[in-house]
């Protein structure tokens, strides 16, 4: 069965996590993904880790469901090659610094040329324009940028804490593939294609902001709120005498179902834990209040008793724990394909289920230009003229 995005052709220079990431869950869904890639090497993350020829664990993830064309970019004859692409093509997408895709010639306005209708998406770091649009960018510049580094910071000293896990470049990467899918429905209804900007920054930014920025969303120019002291912002983690759980109430009705689950009826008749607000102004003293609360139990006994109440609870999975969860595992979240050259690969099955148009993994991330051939072929070049480039390193 098809997929939803069936039908629709990608052609994806980007590299490394946002791009891919997000032409990945494109593919997942049907698209026709064609992954343009340096004739030297290709995308960076090819390597690193416990790479088998040119495929790491990070590239059969994030690039499956595409075909790979090798070409070198740098040639008059390798950007044919790319705009004779382009104009078979629904949407273009590409994550290099602003103006680079243009000296390149593969800026946004010479592909509108080739194909009027185009989605042209452009992934930045910091934005197309501003103080830092030169700057380079990886995840950890966007982490501290945009206040997440801040918000994580250690509750005793004060230190700010990068996320262990990329979190910027994943979350962009959703934001990119929401936004060409939204472009893509305008087109069907105007018949018109559009440039399509976004940036880390302002995807991280955005994403924060309901909860990290809520004492800045009402304005008063006369008296901005202070900083937010690190300390009230602990974690909602707790001690087992086996290990660790999360367990959190943020309703009146959570709150009194948790005291009587732990067995402490007096919190409901302190007036610190009275109401949500009051609650979250005594933060600290709630969690220290919880936690010795929690203090002897194991982890099991503590979260049978939080579930009968109907407490948001669960245990902290490690990364092996995440593998035989039994909710992950009745989800089944987790498959193992096969992949002709590394063997078998563990990975999460797209996310979001289609009833009609199910998403699908249908071929593994391909090896640099496995492909080239027949994508220069369905682009209507003939045998002795794949040679010919061949012959002058323009494709591999």
């Amino acid at each position: 069965m098809a997929g939803a995005l069936d039908g629709y052709r990608i052609v994806d220079v980007t590299a490394m996590m946002t791009g891919p990431a997000a032409t990945m869950m494109l593919g997942d869904q049907g698209a026709d993904v064609i992954k343009v890639e340096p004739i030297d090497g290709g995308d960076l993350t090819r390597q690193g880790g416990s790479a088998k020829q040119g495929i790491s664990p990070f590239f059969a993830t994030v690039n499956r469901n595409k075909r790979s064309l090798a070409v070198d970019l740098k040639t008059e004859a390798g950007l044919e090659v790319v705009k004779r692409l382009v104009r078979t093509a629904d949407v273009f997408i590409q994550n290099f610094r602003p103006g680079v895709a243009e000296r390149m010639g593969i800026g946004e306005p010479a592909l509108r040329e080739l194909r009027s209708d185009l989605v042209y998406v452009s992934i930045s770091g910091f934005g197309e324009s501003g103080p830092y649009a030169h700057k380079r960018v990886y995840d950890p510049v966007i982490q501290a940028l945009s206040g997440l580094a801040y918000i994580q910071g250690d509750r005793e000293t004060g230190r700010p804490r990068m996320v262990r896990s990329i979190i910027p470049d994943p979350l962009t990467a959703v934001t990119a593939a929401q936004a060409v899918t939204a472009a893509l429905l305008a087109r069907e209804r105007t018949g018109e294609g559009q440039h399509v900007r976004l940036s880390m920054l302002d995807s991280m930014v955005t994403f924060l902001w309901p909860e990290a920025m809520e004492r800045y969303t009402f304005v008063n120019h006369d008296e901005e709120p202070g900083e937010k002291r690190l300390g009230q912002l602990r974690d909602l983690i707790f001690e087992t005498s086996d290990g660790y759980i999360t367990a959190g109430a943020n309703s009146d009705k959570e709150w009194h179902a948790l005291a009587l689950a732990v067995g402490r009826p007096e919190w409901l008749e302190d007036e610190r834990f009275a109401t949500m607000t009051s609650r979250l102004k005594n933060w600290d003293v709630r969690m220290e209040a919880m936690q010795e609360a929690f203090r002897g139990r194991t982890s099991a006994e503590l979260l049978e008793l939080l579930d009968k109440a109907d407490v948001p609870c669960a245990p902290i999975n490690s990364r092996v724990d995440l593998l035989r969860d039994p909710q992950i595992v009745a989800n089944e979240l987790i498959v193992e394909v096969e992949h002709p050259v590394v063997g078998p690969v563990r990975q999460t099955r797209p996310a979001a289920r289609f009833e009609g148009t199910p998403s699908s993994l249908r071929q593994p991330a391909p090896m640099l230009g496995e492909q080239t051939d027949e994508i220069l072929s369905e682009l209507g070049y003939v045998a002795d003229e794949i040679a010919t480039l061949r012959q002058g390193s323009t494709v591999a």
